[in-house]
């Protein structure tokens, strides 16, 4: 089956490719189907909640694309911050650029907002939503993932994005940014929200 990826995203495009890959499902991504960025789509991201934001994607693409579409909103929550920066994480910092210029503000300024904190209030965890729309007019469908761990006081590797070289993982003992793709894969939150929405759209394997 196809599938549409509504993501920009270059590290969230690995990421779905690699998690899918094999599994029967023919992941596209907007530019593939002509869809290129459009003025409105930057506040389809602005809602309070990973859910809010991710249904907001899914349902634009969903009617633009005219296939099975899934969209993902997902970050980063410090427990001590109240869950900050959540479903702010892209934009927390308030900087503009691009995505390597964003993730160095934001990482900046995590640390800023830790600076001197104690082990036990750097605790956080990842969160993924996926909202799927298996027609444009269908009933929106939620996938969920997440992971624990800490943030570190100094980033470590430049694997993957985002707050990865600060998010130390409780599985893995190690930062997301010293995780290789497939180990990150395997425990991250994009990864279990990933997988929990392959096994709904495949149908079950004869034993």
């Amino acid at each position: 089956m196809k599938l549409l990826v509504a993501t920009r995203s270059p590290g969230k495009r690995r990421e779905a490719s690699r998690i899918l890959g094999g599994s029967g499902i023919e992941v596209l991504f907007p530019d593939q189907l002509g869809l290129y960025p459009e003025s409105v789509e930057p506040g389809l991201e602005l809602g309070d909640t990973f859910a809010a934001n991710a249904r907001a994607k899914a349902e634009h693409f969903a009617r633009k694309g005219g296939l099975p579409t899934v969209a993902d909103d997902s970050g980063l929550e410090v427990f001590s911050l109240g869950g900050e920066p959540g479903a702010r994480s892209r934009r927390w910092a308030g900087a503009t650029g691009n995505d390597a210029e964003l993730d160095a503000a934001n990482n900046a300024f995590l640390l800023q907002r830790l600076l001197g904190a104690p082990t036990e209030k750097r605790r956080a965890r990842y969160r993924c939503v996926l909202v799927l729309y298996r027609t444009s007019q269908g009933i929106p469908e939620v996938f969920e993932g997440a992971c624990t761990g800490r943030i570190l006081e100094v980033a470590r590797g430049d694997e993957g994005f985002g707050y990865d070289p600060l998010f130390w993982s409780d599985d893995l003992k190690k930062s997301f940014g010293e995780a290789g793709p497939e180990e990150k894969d395997a425990v991250s939150h994009r990864g279990r929200a990933f997988r929990a929405l392959r096994d709904a759209l495949l149908p079950a394997q004869e034993p």
